[in-house]
């Protein structure tokens, strides 16, 4: 992905990779990195290791301090199920690392489900699995939970849908944690219930739940509605969360087709201050894919 042997480039070749042109994955010349032109804002954004893609060789706890060890300020995972909450809790207090978000567990993966929560005729189990996620979202102090949908279509499955978010949001707001809904895009997960920006807002509008919020991941969205600099500036007071990778290939934000020094500094520029998740497969071993972080640690503040 990098262009040359294990994934490694210099902060100059990064910088530029990391100008790519939306949408056409041509290069640009990017210009001096100093000066009035300059990118500002990036130096001063956090980011979040997602442990369900980066580190996944490893037990959790393990993932929790490669993170700290690479230098992120956050972490999330996604079915973290079976490693004891004791264990994630030792590993996130050794490292001073805050737990982000879970996912709800998918349901029969296997059998192809991507989650619970949208399948009619299917509330009780959908609504175990949302208090499974609390309670282990509580004991390791996660901010967040994100509720899958699953795969399903009508208006059936939207009443179901918006039924369970209610439940979860009222079982989560003892726990301070916000309720997450997540576009996937319909490539990756064919069928599934959540597809655009424009549906989570209108699912979001109906509950009505203060603790309900939007997970906006600029890959998803990229694919399936293009422009996610100005979406999230759109959506900002919506979304609970923000993910990214690079399109086409779901890599580390320094190849592909979206300009991630424009989409960072832009939400620099609109006050985020909580870690972006970084929610790329990494060809290879994590480690040979974190040049980016230490070029964008380096941006201009």
């Amino acid at each position: 992905m990098f262009g040359i042997p294990n994934n490694v480039k210099s902060e100059g070749q990064q910088a530029h990779a990391a100008e790519n042109v939306i949408g056409t994955g041509k290069m640009v010349d990017p210009g001096p990195r100093s000066g009035p032109g300059a990118p500002r804002g990036i130096a001063r954004l956090k980011f979040s290791a997602n442990l369900g893609f980066l580190w996944k060789d490893r037990p959790l706890p393990e993932a929790i301090r490669a993170a700290a060890a690479a230098g992120f300020d956050a972490v999330e995972c996604h079915w973290p199920y079976d490693t004891p909450t004791a264990q994630v809790t030792t590993a996130l207090a050794e490292t001073d690392l805050p737990m982000l978000g879970l996912n709800t567990r998918r349901g029969n993966a296997e059998q192809g489900e991507n989650g619970l929560a949208a399948l009619p005729g299917r509330a009780p189990e959908a609504r175990a699995a949302i208090d499974e996620a609390i309670a282990y979202a509580a004991a390791i102090g996660a901010r967040h939970v994100h509720v899958m949908a699953g795969i399903a279509t009508g208006e059936a499955a939207r009443t179901t849908f918006t039924e369970n978010l209610r439940h979860a949001c009222t079982a989560a707001a003892p726990h301070g944690i916000t309720i997450l809904i997540e576009p996937l895009n319909s490539h990756d997960a064919p069928g599934y219930f959540l597809s655009t920006t424009a549906q989570a807002l209108e699912i979001i509008e109906t509950v009505r739940a203060v603790n309900l919020k939007l997970m906006f991941d600029c890959y998803h969205v990229q694919l399936m509605e293009g422009d996610p600099t100005r979406r999230l500036q759109t959506l900002l007071p919506h979304i609970g969360h923000i993910q990214f990778a690079s399109v086409p290939d779901r890599g580390p934000p320094d190849c592909g087709d979206m300009t991630f020094v424009n989409l960072f500094e832009t939400i620099s520029s609109l006050g985020w201050t909580a870690p972006l998740g970084a929610e790329y497969r990494p060809p290879g071993p994590t480690e040979a894919t974190l040049g980016w972080l230490s070029a964008f640690r380096t941006a201009p503040a």
